[in-house]
């Protein structure tokens, strides 16, 4: 790139103005990095221990499904399944983690109570109620992984978008700046000198034609000086008898 630039002040002083600007620019994503990272870790934390209370919920609501359908059968099971009428309502919302829109997911009757499930008390058992209890701190569970897990998702791309862009100016850009600065300063360097130069051999022709010419002038002052001398003195009169 420095090459094919050429080497002028003004685009000296366009390639300083980039190279500042570019430096500003390196500097900021650096400290968008750096807390993209630091966020993330925090958000990593969260997804682990969300992942773990997941996992456990699951395996509770397997045990509880499954000692439902071994006490009161696969038939009475079902049935206080079809019973729900209320169904859990998600809405979704978004929150600006440094830069990077993230969902905030939001549940609601998701955990009801006896009388709010649907299927009568008399003719179900503790093991049915149970059961629904563990699916209903499963499906809570289900839905913050999901918040977390999308919210992680977008702020990994968004460090690896920045790392890019941070490694483009720190090994290409910035380098090409540098370089194409330092060849065009050189060639204005080069330049300078050859007009410098330049000039000092006119200043010298010109000052050795000043001395030529007043040589030559003196010299012509010498020789109209010895033609005076040369000449014969003038006499006056008629000479006598």
């Amino acid at each position: 790139m420095a090459k094919d630039v050429k080497p002028t002040r003004k685009n000296l002083m366009e390639i300083e103005d980039r190279i500042e600007l570019s430096e500003r620019g390196h500097g900021t994503l650096e400290k968008k990095r750096d807390g993209l990272i630091m966020e993330f870790m925090d958000i990593l934390d969260k997804a682990q221990d969300v992942r773990g209370d997941l996992a456990d919920d699951y395996d509770q609501a397997q045990r509880k499904i499954n000692m439902a359908r071994a006490m009161e059968g696969d038939v009475a099971v079902r049935g206080a399944a079809a019973a729900l009428q209320e169904h859990p309502e998600i809405t979704t919302e978004s929150k600006n983690i440094m830069g990077v829109v993230v969902p905030q997911i939001e549940s609601s009757r998701v955990s009801k109570n006896l009388s709010e499930r649907g299927y009568g008390i008399m003719g179900t058992s503790a093991r049915i109620d149970e059961a629904a209890e563990a699916y209903e701190d499963l499906l809570e569970s289900i839905i913050l992984a999901a918040e977390v897990e999308t919210a992680m998702k977008k702020m990994l791309r968004e460090i690896e978008t920045t790392k890019r862009r941070v490694n483009a100016l720190e090994f290409k850009l910035l380098p090409d700046l540098y370089d194409s600065q330092e060849y065009i300063e050189q060639k204005l360097e080069e330049q300078e000198r050859e007009e410098t130069f330049r000039l000092k051999k006119i200043k010298e022709k010109k000052e050795q034609e000043e001395k030529e010419a007043r040589e030559a002038e003196a010299d012509e002052d010498n020789i109209e000086i010895e033609e005076e001398d040369m000449e014969p003195p003038a006499t006056g009169g008629v000479p006598g008898n």
